[in-house]
């Protein structure tokens, strides 16, 4: 996977990342508000394959579906954190979008070009000429997300019946 990132910091919420009086939307107009708070102009940057790239405690707040599923509906392809709290990474993985934990995601800039190798576990800053180690996506997560996400995973599951020991 190789992107441009869109670098935030610390303490990026649910409700920064979906605000709240957007909610009733349809999720292709919600999305258009994403992170409005702190970049009104982050829905028109966003290209798809981007990434999003966070400090400590992305996604904290409210249990949101909203929030990892506008990330993903505007073409978020991964979002990059240190630390994210545990219900959105949940909810990202849920909606079909790879979480990656890099404890050196601080060191990542807005708009350097990023490779993302998820299954070796490396980020490379093609910007920075730099490689940082990131959580590696186990292939039973993988596989939610090559479905497009949970609920996808069970109706491809239900159609051909699930394997003994899944």
């Amino acid at each position: 996977m190789q992107g441009k990132a869109h670098k935030y910091g610390d303490n990026i919420n649910t409700d920064i990342i979906s605000p709240p009086q957007y909610m009733e939307l349809g999720i292709e107009e919600a999305s258009k508000y994403a992170m409005s708070a702190v970049d009104p102009d982050f829905a028109k940057k966003v290209k798809l394959g981007d990434f999003f790239v966070a400090e400590n405690n992305l996604g904290s707040g409210s249990s949101r579906e909203t929030a990892p599923l506008s990330l993903k509906y505007l073409g978020i392809r991964a979002v990059v954190a240190k630390f994210f709290a545990r219900i959105f990474y949940r909810n990202a993985i849920n909606v079909g979008l790879i979480a990656v934990e890099c404890q050196e995601a601080d060191e990542i800039a807005d708009a350097d070009e990023l490779v993302i190798d998820y299954e070796a576990g490396i980020i490379t800053n093609k910007t920075q000429k730099k490689t940082y180690i990131c959580s590696k996506i186990p292939s039973h997560i993988l596989e939610l997300i090559e479905a497009g996400g949970m609920y996808e995973y069970l109706k491809q599951k239900h159609k051909t019946g699930f394997e003994t020991g899944r």
